[in-house]
């Protein structure tokens, strides 16, 4: 199940916060590892240190990294202050945080008996490369617009894997990040995606909460077995609380799986079968036999759900722009925007729409 080596390291590569990527050697071969500092400390040039290279082995594509486990010569000191909810429960690196829903937090009675979202968009995608589109169209519309990414645990479970969040949030693009479930390392822990929206809104006085697994997203092939399930039971969330949900589907022209081309399953499932209340469903007005297919293939959801036509002029120019200004890749499983772009602009339109909500 795990694959264990021991490595040297030889090279601090880049940084982002929560993160440390390093060039070490393994058996005197080089290989890329990943730390996180708030987990097993910093290493540093020459330290030995213990890793998991499983998904190294596998030649994993978002989250091909040995990672570090420890650095057994020179362990950190043990954490000081409160918190005690345990994220990555009954691993060998559970790790104790403060959730701004338990006792010990300052925020516990202003969540104890909260039950609503009084509102508030809450948008909602398959994949975590759909955040930064998903922002650029909304802040075209609506600069300044207050946006919280909410993060559940269906993908990586740090949050600090993501460089999307660490440049989104420098740039000022996203204005914090919520952890929920298992996942950890956000602005805000909280228990459930359901605390999470709550505290975007009540605590971290979001406009809009964008909610998106993590990178890493796991698909099986199967009909059921995807973890972008995740997807529908958001709107179930968003509407429970009296949310405003908004569901992105998840549009490839470039994708060469036949599942995933046009509308791809995952939408239709998660939001055709999973997702339980209504909600607005941006189709975006692609031009072409392809626009026309997608068009066909998002009425399977419109008994469930509020079609609404959105139009995409503007928003190829708007992706590249803010690319380039926020320094972060559009890129969704190897494909960046020319190579996808559809995929991109279906994102931004869906953002374009939760504009029109505020």
């Amino acid at each position: 199940m795990i694959r264990w080596r021991k490595g040297r390291v030889e090279e601090i590569r880049r940084t982002w916060p929560g993160a440390v990527e390093l060039r070490v050697t393994i058996d005197g071969e080089d290989a890329r590892a990943l730390a996180y500092p708030a987990l097993v400390g910093r290493p540093e040039p020459g330290d030995t240190v213990l890793l998991n290279t499983t998904a190294l082995a596998m030649g994993l594509g978002t989250g091909g990294y040995a990672m570090v486990v420890a650095v057994p010569d020179r362990l950190p000191p043990d954490p000081t202050g409160p918190g005690h909810l345990v994220k990555a429960r009954y691993t060998p690196l559970q790790a104790t945080v403060l959730g701004a829903d338990e006792q010990d937090s300052p925020h516990h009675d202003l969540l104890a008996e909260a039950d609503s979202l009084h509102g508030m968009p809450v948008l909602v995608a398959d994949l975590h490369s759909a955040l930064p589109a998903l922002l650029s169209g909304l802040l075209l519309e609506r600069p300044g617009t207050r946006v919280v990414y909410v993060m559940p645990d269906g993908g990586a479970l740090p949050s600090w894997f993501s460089m999307s969040i660490a440049q989104l949030k420098e740039a000022g693009a996203l204005a914090a990040c919520v952890t929920t479930g298992q996942a950890f390392g956000g602005d805000l822990e909280t228990v459930t995606v359901h605390t999470g929206l709550l505290a975007a809104r009540l605590i971290l006085d979001a406009d809009v909460a964008v909610l998106a697994q993590g990178p890493g997203n796991l698909g099986t092939g199967t009909r059921w077995g995807f973890s972008g399930v995740t997807a529908g039971e958001a709107v179930n969330a968003a509407a429970t609380l009296s949310g405003r949900p908004v569901a992105s589907l998840r549009v490839s022209s470039g994708d060469a799986r036949q599942r995933h081309q046009g509308v791809s399953h995952h939408s239709l499932t998660a939001y055709g079968r999973v997702a339980l209340t209504r909600a607005d469903v941006p189709v975006p007005e692609l031009p072409g036999e392809f626009g026309a297919r997608v068009a066909r293939q998002a009425e399977a959801l419109r008994e469930r759900h509020t079609l609404v036509p959105v139009p995409v002029d503007g928003l190829e120019d708007a992706l590249r722009a803010d690319e380039k200004a926020w320094g972060v890749r559009m890129s969704t499983m190897g494909r960046r925007l020319d190579g996808d772009l559809e995929y991109f602009l279906t994102c931004a339109a869906a953002g374009r729409h939760t504009a029109s909500l505020l």
